[in-house]
Formats: C-alpha cells, structure tokens, sequence
C-alpha cells in the first residue's frame, strides 16, 4: 500500500470574526483555498460585522495555551499565523507555547486596531508584542500604521521611509519585515519585504473596491499557507501577494452585510 502523502497543515492564533470576513474565520478559509488544512487557536472572540466591531471577549491565557498543547501535540503544523491576540498575558502565553513546540515558521501580524479604528490591543500590550513576540516571527506583516505603532513614529509616507521604518524593526529583533503599502496612494500597491541584508518590492495592481474587509488577516494568512506548502519567504510573500490581490479584485461579485465587504477567499471556485 502507498505511504500518504503528508497534509501540509496551518494553524491560526487569532481572534474570531462573528461576520467571517477577517480574523480566524478568514485565516481558514484561505487556507483551504490554498490547498492547506487549517487549525485553529482562538485567542480572542469578537462580535462584529462589516460595519465595525461591538465588543470583544479575552481568552484566558491558560485556555489559549490549552488550545496550543492540543494542537500541535497532534498536528505536524507547517506554519503559524498569528493575529489578534489582545493582551500582553495572552502574548507572553502563545510565545512560550511556540517555544514548548518549536515552532520557527512563524508569520505576525500585529493586528492593533481594526478598520473601523476599535482598539484591539491594549495599549501596555504593545511593548510585549515589540519584545516578546516579534523576534519569535520568521515575518512581520505591519502595515503602516501598524508599524507607526510598534516604532512610536509617524506612520511612513513613501517608500523611503517604509524601509527606514523596517530597518528600524530589524533592529528591534525583526527577522523579516514585509512593510505592507496598502494605506498609501498611487496606482500600484507596493509592498517591501526587508531583511537584514536586503529588500525587495512586491507590487500589486491597487484595487479601487470598499471589499477591504480582512485584506491583512487573509495575506498573512496566505503566507503561512505557501510557507506550509514548503515555499521560501520571497517565494511565499510574492505568491500571497498575488492571492489577495485576486481576491480584492474578485469582492465585488459578493453581496455581503451594509458596510466594507470582505474579499472573495475562493473566487477560483465560485
């Protein structure tokens, strides 16, 4: 009888999206669009819709560390992504639970506030994620304001100061940082993937839709999918790039809640 061969396998470490556009629900199902099965550890729940979010529920940290042994005592997981975590308890518990596991393939997004500006992170919360957590992650995937946040700085105006602000999160103990441009203008969406010893430009139409619910969960999400499936980083963040890219395109054939929409994670099927 033939061996199987191995499932590629990602887990989530976020918090819930109750109207599935962003956060674990997203991170799923771009997994499974990616052709990667996806696990999860809920370190959050949220009740919100495409026109904000109402309120949030913290999970204790020892559940969430619960969650981690369960998981990746079973599961042989190719790669973590990990999202809203809320507070610093909660952060320093998922850190040593990836030290417990040895977990290296790991992607962070450091979400802090969401699209509708709801705090998503308690503001002592920040210095943790900066010291703790980000020297942990293979990448960062802040975007400007995000990285804004982590530097105590402006947020970055041109590509100049994207890659001054990535250097500054290298030298914070940032592995890899892909400095995301979606929130400046101009006709393309460029993006900078910066090492220690070099950065590239990843560049992608710029989509002119409202169906921008959950942009960064799914290309995070993406590329701890590819990184699952065995792609290098460049290789990961340039194929993602491309997923989310479609996906934005492809959110106006959905018709979903009163506010910004999100992005169609399986326009390849339906």
């Amino acid at each position: 009888m033939k061996a199987k061969e191995p499932t590629p396998i990602a887990v989530t470490i976020a918090g819930s999206d109750s109207s599935g556009g962003a956060g674990i629900q997203a991170d799923l199902k771009t997994f499974s669009a990616l052709g990667v099965y996806g696990a999860s550890v809920v370190a959050a729940l949220t009740a919100q819709n495409t026109r904000g979010v109402a309120a949030v529920h913290e999970v204790p940290p020892a559940f969430v560390s619960a969650q981690m042994d369960a998981v990746f005592s079973d599961l042989a997981v190719g790669a973590v992504k990990i999202g809203m975590l809320g507070n610093a308890a909660v952060i320093a518990t998922v850190v040593a639970g990836l030290e417990r596991h040895q977990q290296t393939n790991v992607v962070l997004d450091p979400v802090m506030v969401a699209t509708s500006g709801r705090r998503l992170l308690a503001p002592d919360a920040i210095e943790a994620l900066r010291t703790q957590l980000l020297p942990r992650a293979l990448v960062i995937t802040p975007n400007l304001p995000e990285a804004a946040a982590l530097l105590d700085a402006p947020e970055a105006r041109t590509e100049n100061e994207m890659l001054h602000q990535a250097d500054r999160l290298i030298a914070l103990g940032a592995n890899a940082v892909l400095m995301k441009g979606g929130h400046a203008g101009g006709a393309e969406s460029t993006d900078l993937l910066v090492t220690a010893i070099a950065s590239i430009r990843v560049i992608g139409e710029r989509i002119e839709t409202r169906n921008t619910h959950g942009t960064g969960c799914t290309l995070s999400a993406a590329i701890a999918a590819f990184l699952a499936r065995g792609r290098g980083l460049t290789e990961a963040v340039r194929d993602a790039k491309e997923y989310i890219t479609s996906a934005i395109a492809a959110g106006d054939r959905l018709s979903i809640g009163n506010g910004p929409g999100p992005v169609h994670h399986f326009y390849r099927w339906w």
